[in-house]
């Protein structure tokens, strides 16, 4: 399913595309989040814990660390968590799992002694002043029905770091709102997390699955508050429903949009079909069976537009998400996976390529379904 990043590269550079816009580096590149610097590619943590969608297993743990060695290694810094990613006994594994792979890598950096070194330079790239390749973690807060005070909150962030094993988290996120079925909660949710960033637990804050109209809103109480707004991330990419508005209410927030599933939970790889998919008892099955058919032109122009290009269909499924002015987060669990993501950055599709994307999409007969608690 996955190409390796190497390979990739010099197929690119011996082939002429007249998709792809080329960068000259092959770098993970750096862009605004409000008052923020982040990768313009990250890396969403979900399947890290996760037994039920992703069939996660502890046995894993060192493969998931390979993928996040190269990423990192790659130019990557923002990592999306959440305080409930990890299924049943597992629950905050991700968390777990983002320290000890950070602090392990660390230590590998400096046993080579590494420390300090641009590692965009092994992709081309020329070394960069002031900056930083910190590990950047942004996890979200759950609004659970117990978390009814704004102090609830605040001790949640205190736990998240107690897991990463952290001082500070970049980015402290409501992972939803409550407006729609518990209006009340909202506003001790607002006052908790920006009291989380006044306590000096956060660089900024987020949210997650919020529309235009709450995200507008919410900005507006931050602004009160003198609390930074870095990201808000809703389901993106070219399955889902698009919605230009909320591109625009965070440029007027002046956040950065971050999408979850640019690659619509695998469907846009192009590995799954009718008579390929995934494990019964899995609930991407069922939804697959459901989405396929009427993805089938869609996919057929993912797959035309990446065979011009000399690309996968996740590269330009992620590549088209960037050209969105969005910064993804695919999840990576294996070294196949992370070079693959890493595939998808240091080249553009063309605005002819993008807009031909745009019309497959927008003729879609079934897109995927809205998270239950996105907020209009």
């Amino acid at each position: 399913m996955w190409l390796a990043l190497a390979i990739s590269v010099l197929y690119i550079c011996c082939r002429p595309i007249s998709g792809l816009i080329a960068s000259g580096s092959q770098k993970v590149g750096r862009v605004s989040a409000g008052p923020l610097e982040i990768s313009s590619l990250g890396c969403g943590t979900w399947s890290w814990g996760n037994k039920l969608l992703w069939d996660y297993d502890p046995s894993q743990d060192e493969e998931i660390y390979k993928a996040y060695r190269v990423i990192r290694k790659a130019g990557v810094t923002i990592f999306d968590t959440a305080d409930s990613y990890g299924t049943f006994e597992l629950n905050g594994r991700a968390e777990i799992l983002l320290g000890q792979f950070e602090r392990r890598y660390l230590s590998e950096v400096e046993a080579n002694g590494q420390n300090g070194f641009d590692f965009g330079q092994i992709f081309g790239g020329s070394p960069k002043k002031n900056v930083s390749n910190k590990q950047q973690v942004a996890t979200k807060f759950a609004p659970y029905p117990w978390r009814i005070t704004r102090g609830s909150l605040v001790q949640a962030a205190r736990e998240s770091l107690k897991r990463l094993e952290q001082e500070k988290l970049c980015v402290a996120q409501l992972h939803w709102s409550t407006s729609n079925y518990q209006p009340f909660q909202e506003g001790a949710l607002w006052e908790g997390i920006a009291d989380i960033y006044d306590e000096g637990l956060a660089e900024a804050v987020g949210v997650s699955n919020y529309g235009p109209m709450q995200l507008q809103k919410f900005s507006e109480r931050m602004k009160e508050r003198d609390v930074p707004i870095a990201i808000a991330q809703v389901q993106y990419s070219l399955m889902t429903a698009r919605n230009n508005e909320i591109l625009e209410s965070c440029n007027d927030a002046g956040c950065r949009l971050i999408s979850y599933s640019p690659l619509c939970l695998g469907l846009l790889s192009g590995k799954y079909n009718l008579d390929n998919l995934p494990r019964p008892g899995n609930p991407r099955r069922q939804l697959f069976k459901e989405l396929l058919p009427g993805a089938k032109p869609l996919l057929s122009t993912v797959a035309a537009v990446a065979d011009d290009v000399g690309k996968t269909q996740s590269q330009v499924a992620i590549n088209w998400a960037i050209c969105k002015g969005t910064v993804p987060i695919p999840g990576a669990r294996n070294l196949a996976q992370a070079e693959e993501n890493l595939g998808a950055v240091g080249w553009s599709l063309s605005p002819a390529a993008v807009e031909q994307l745009d019309i497959a999409s927008a003729s879609l007969s079934k897109k995927m379904i809205e998270n239950i608690f996105q907020t209009r």
